[in-house]
């Protein structure tokens, strides 16, 4: 199944109901800046580039600021996000299904979450089982890079059994939650991932206090 359609609805409908002045977990930015990032990054080249390339990442930054500021009213914020919800561009490289798929997929459910978790109340979603696992299989496939900064070993584990070994040490943490929560975790929300650890106390100590993510 292709569930990127629906996760970009999900964030758009999410980001309608935050407004533009809403705090999200993504530092130093609030919805206006999430939702001129989710709206450059594939409607303009230079832009998703620089999301890659850390040299031209000053100049993302930005353009994404420039379009946030101009984001000061309702009406225009709801209109950029409307325009984020339409999918991308005719000719964008995203209208393949596939690339869509291992570009957008995390993407959509972090971001929804940046906006969820933000305030002082919120609750993980309830998600059908195989959108879980499609969340899964993208994040084993990138989990390596993500915890490529730990030096400890990492090994995801579902509640449900699966498990899968990110990284190899000599000492291991067992990082134990539902995929969507794996994968808050895998992307530096940590505070705000519900998972639990296994392993001896220091090495869990060490990987709290390390950075994870791009």
């Amino acid at each position: 199944m292709h569930f990127v359609d629906p996760s970009r609805e999900v964030l758009a409908e999410t980001l309608l109901a935050a407004g533009p002045d809403s705090p999200t977990l993504c530092e130093g930015w609030q919805t206006r800046d999430l939702a001129a990032h989710l709206y450059l990054r594939e409607r303009k080249a230079a832009v998703g580039i620089g999301l890659l390339v850390k040299g031209l990442a000053k100049a993302s930054d930005k353009a994404t600021a420039k379009l946030a500021a101009r984001l000061d009213s309702p009406d225009a914020y709801a209109e950029l996000v409307n325009t984020f919800r339409s999918g991308p561009p005719a000719l964008s490289p995203l209208r393949i299904k596939a690339l869509d798929e291992s570009s957008n997929l995390i993407e959509y459910f972090v971001h929804t979450e940046d906006i969820r978790r933000a305030g002082d109340r919120w609750a993980p979603r309830a998600l059908d089982e195989a959108y879980s696992d499609a969340l899964w299989d993208e994040l084993i496939k990138r989990a390596a890079i993500l915890y490529r900064g730990v030096d400890l070993g990492i090994v995801l584990v579902r509640p449900t059994g699966p498990r899968h070994v990110a990284k190899r040490a000599p000492v291991s943490v067992a990082i134990v939650g539902d995929p969507g929560e794996l994968l808050m975790h895998a992307h530096g929300r940590t505070r705000h991932a519900l998972v639990t650890f296994e392993g001896q106390p220091d090495a869990v100590a060490l990987l709290q206090s390390a950075e994870v993510g791009l």
